[in-house]
């Protein structure tokens, strides 16, 4: 009798165990939220701020979702207690995490707190395959977890929306605001010149209440880069293939001056800068397929001018004005009066693609967007730059 008892102790004490802590099945998976890929973008712009623009679509996550990598765990009885070793990679380094898992039952996504290279990051130029390699430990018994391989996305790739796991869009469009750097050195370079050419003695902002000094000013940063000779180059288009993710490609700052080269998206963001570094609040303004700059002409914000941008490059004016034949008007005049021309015709046009999409514009509709780069954006993203 004390056999069979002693049998049925072990067999109770087995279920109990194989019941609580699921050694046969449970185990770990790598995995993220943006099909296979990690954006520098998203994370050097936000690596200082509150902001969290991409939100997994299960609410049962733990950490810090902007790592963009998760480990995806299933608790075995309430308060399990989760250990996580991130393995290093040229793009961060080793790292250590511990969670409690408070429901029992449950599948978590855990995002386990990364130390990234943030140089790694900023200077990666072409999509690199990393290996994600993660040890993990529930209640002390290791799991099973494969090495995940991810993409780690160009610097310049910048994240326009995706499909979370249950198939609903994000746009994630304020991510342009990233390439708007007010804060890079070369900014110092253009103000000079565009002060030698003495269209303005200064840059004061808004400090004068008359909105035709704020055009001017305006004026004078176009003048400047239409004198250093930018080329209209439409490279907009990455390397990715996915259903899951949307990107645009965009010159940085320094890519943008140093290549002389701009799009629609890139001259933007370059005017933007110089406008928000003098003090010009600038707004992004995106419609399908394009984008351009607008601009308070006041502190009160309460009139707006805009400008198309890729009139700064050596473009065709009979292009966006096919009507007033203005190519051959333009020979044997300066270099001011053409820049003048180009100028208007560059508010012209761009006011009337607002006034066309105006209420699509303010809707939040997707691939429609109006960002203003101001207080509130600058706490959500910061400038990313070489």
């Amino acid at each position: 009798m004390t056999a069979y008892a002693l049998l049925a102790l072990i067999v109770l004490g087995t279920v109990l165990y194989i019941y609580r802590y699921e050694p046969f099945s449970a185990r770990a998976e790598v995995t993220d939220e943006l099909g296979g890929n990690i954006f520098p973008v998203t994370i050097l712009s936000t690596a200082t701020t509150e902001a969290n623009l991409i939100v997994p679509a299960d609410s049962s996550y733990l950490g810090n979702p902007k790592s963009c990598i998760a480990v995806k765990v299933k608790s075995t009885h309430a308060n399990s207690r989760l250990h996580l070793e991130v393995a290093e990679t040229p793009f961060f380094s080793h790292s250590v995490s511990e969670f409690i898992l408070p429901k029992a039952d449950r599948e978590y996504w855990v995002f386990p707190d990364i130390v990234w290279n943030y140089k790694a990051l900023l200077e990666n130029e072409q999509a690199m395959p990393v290996s994600v390699s993660v040890q993990v430990w529930l209640n002390g018994r290791k799991l099973n977890c494969r090495v995940r391989t991810l993409s780690v996305r160009s610097v310049n790739e910048c994240l326009l929306g995706y499909r979370d796991s249950r198939m609903k869009f994000h746009d994630t469009g304020d991510f342009f605001a990233a390439y708007v750097n007010e804060d890079n050195p070369n900014i110092n370079q253009i103000l000079r010149e565009a002060l030698d050419s003495r269209i303005v003695n200064r840059f004061w902002g808004y400090q004068s209440k008359d909105p035709k000094m704020v055009d001017d000013q305006v004026y004078a940063l176009w003048y400047v880069l239409m004198k250093r000779r930018f080329k209209y180059s439409s490279i907009s288009n990455s390397s990715l293939s996915s259903n899951v993710v949307f990107t645009q490609r965009v010159r940085t700052f320094d890519d943008a001056l140093k290549s002389a080269q701009i799009n629609c998206v890139d001259g933007s963001a370059l005017f933007a800068s110089l406008l928000k570094a003098v003090n010009i609040n600038p707004i992004l303004i995106r419609v399908p397929g394009h984008m351009f700059v607008g601009y308070y002409t006041d502190r009160q914000h309460s009139h707006m001018h805009f400008l198309e941008t890729s009139m700064i490059g050596d473009v065709n004016l009979d292009d966006f004005f096919p009507e007033e034949k203005l190519d051959s008007t333009m020979a044997g005049k300066s270099q001011e009066s053409i820049s003048r021309l180009m100028f208007e015709k560059s508010k012209e046009y761009a006011t009337r693609i607002y006034n066309e999409n105006k209420e699509r514009i303010h809707s939040g509709e997707v691939n429609y967007m109006f960002l203003e780069i101001d207080k509130a954006t600058r706490a959500m993203i910061q400038p990313i730059g070489k």
